[in-house]
């Protein structure tokens, strides 16, 4: 039996469940919970059903996928996917739902990366992609600061993904840090004199900026620029 870590609130899982490939087969039927977010790690299942701050994670979300989604649009990159996309890696034995995911046309195309489809068979119905997505970004919250800062990191390069965004914003200081795999695992990108960090898999460098409103509550603002190659 899998190792099972529950965060927060109980939920149920099935008797017998002890591989990759058993979680993957009941993640992608009808029993398993709508709620929470529910990860395979290396034989670990670890459970997290509290739900997302609005403004720490809520929030800032929603402007990494407008600003990201923008440019992957625009320049026909790729796909961008967020809430309950599912990445699964069976050389890494892994299965997760991160907060974002990017996979570029280059690595769909070279079948690098392979969308899943339903069981139904309709068409452009897909229940999770298998392979590693070019870039992944998490957003860290109470429940998952180990998590996100330890776990995840390594098993995101053991499967191969070439950049991870960590970003937290609950506390005075705001952490936005984009790493990148080295020769023995993932290495921060360097701020420039700007503060600006180069995205290597969008070509792109970016600041994230966090504020108030006229109404005292947070803004998060992801500001981009052009950058050559470095």
């Amino acid at each position: 039996m899998a190792t099972v870590i529950l965060l927060e609130q109980q939920v149920e899982i099935p008797e017998g469940l002890r591989t990759l490939a058993d979680f993957r087969r009941w993640a992608l039927s009808d029993e398993f919970p709508e709620q929470g977010r529910i990860d395979y790690l290396g034989g670990r299942i670890e459970v997290d059903m509290s739900p997302e701050d609005l403004h720490t994670h809520g929030k800032l979300k929603t402007e990494l996928v407008i600003v990201l989604g923008q440019r992957i649009k625009e320049r026909q990159l790729g796909e961008l996917y967020t809430d309950r996309a599912r990445v699964s890696c069976p050389d890494a034995e892994l299965s997760a739902e991160p907060d974002l995911v990017f996979v570029s046309n280059a690595s769909l195309d070279a079948g690098r990366v392979r969308l899943v489809p339903k069981a139904s068979g309709k068409p452009d119905r897909y229940a999770e992609m298998e392979g590693p997505p070019d870039l992944i970004v998490e957003i860290i919250s109470d429940a998952s600061v180990r998590k996100d800062t330890e776990r995840l990191p390594a098993m995101y390069d053991q499967a191969g993904i070439e950049e991870f965004w960590l970003i937290d914003a609950r506390g005075p200081e705001l952490l936005f840090q984009i790493f990148t795999r080295g020769s023995t695992g993932y290495e921060p990108v360097a701020a420039d004199a700007e503060g600006f960090r180069r995205s290597a898999v969008l070509a792109c460098s970016y600041r994230l900026e966090r504020g108030r409103n006229r109404q005292g509550r947070l803004t998060f603002d992801l500001l981009s620029r052009e950058s050559a190659e470095a």
